[in-house]
């Protein structure tokens, strides 16, 4: 049975109860711009270096937003002849994904997937699974337990995500700058929905850290185990395999 427990959520976000992202679709990028001053820009493209240089032939890119890993892995010719399949439970982020790629967009399939039931997909037929920024509002374990139901043995887990700066006193400096811009900045760019940052502050706030959630990815049975951290430990990018 799937661990449903409220503390691996850490936004505790529920897309049937709120269609946050569907309301803030069209401003979704600029949101991820104020509030990580840009940064965000330097992680993914971190991220798709590593997914593009990673071995695969078959990628799933879950909870992706706008398609922006995707889309840099992409151009960077990491899907040449390989199959990618960017999905998201908001049918109307992917319509922007869509419009983002252009010509690219025949290399990829869109699809409206659940991070926790992607019962579409068959088990063990995926050679890479990728997750970005996406974690802290699901709920992990349902998320992981999928990530490994889907991927073959051998294939990888990669995972961009928020984490702890290892410095405690810095960490908590970051966490207050947050919990006092996020909310003005979010009010003013989503008109008022309180949800579209209420979300986001809460999966920074509760999501673990980078050793904890190396530990999580372990302790499901993945094997080499890894994190890189960015931007002083903002977020880490968490790599795995499924043992052969």
């Amino acid at each position: 049975m799937l661990d449903t427990r409220t503390d691996t959520n850490a936004a505790s976000f529920d897309s049937i109860r709120d269609d946050v992202f569907s309301r803030i679709a069209s401003r979704y990028d600029v949101l991820c711009d104020l509030f990580s001053l840009g940064l965000h820009r330097t992680w993914k493209r971190r991220m798709a270096r590593r997914i593009a240089d990673a071995p695969w032939q078959n990628m799933l890119d879950v909870a992706a937003g706008t398609g922006d890993i995707a889309l840099r892995v992409a151009r960077l010719g990491g899907t040449g002849g390989r199959s990618c399949v960017v999905s998201d439970i908001c049918p109307a982020m992917l319509e922007i994904a869509k419009r983002r790629a252009g010509p690219l967009a025949g290399a990829m399939q869109f699809k409206v997937y659940d991070a926790h039931r992607l019962s579409e997909i068959e088990s063990e037929s995926i050679d890479l699974y990728s997750m970005s920024l996406g974690m802290k509002i699901c709920d992990r374990a349902r998320a992981l337990h999928e990530a490994w139901r889907v991927l073959k043995p051998g294939g990888t887990f990669i995972c961009l995500e928020a984490s702890e700066i290892p410095l405690r006193f810095i960490h908590r400096l970051y966490i207050a700058y947050m919990g006092l811009c996020m909310p003005i900045v979010g009010y003013l760019a989503t008109g008022g929905d309180a949800s579209a940052y209420h979300y986001l502050l809460s999966g920074v706030r509760g999501f673990p850290g980078a050793v904890e959630f190396a530990r999580e990815v372990e302790a499901l049975g993945f094997a080499d185990v890894s994190y890189e951290r960015l931007s002083f430990g903002i977020v880490a990018i968490h790599v795995a395999r499924k043992p052969a």
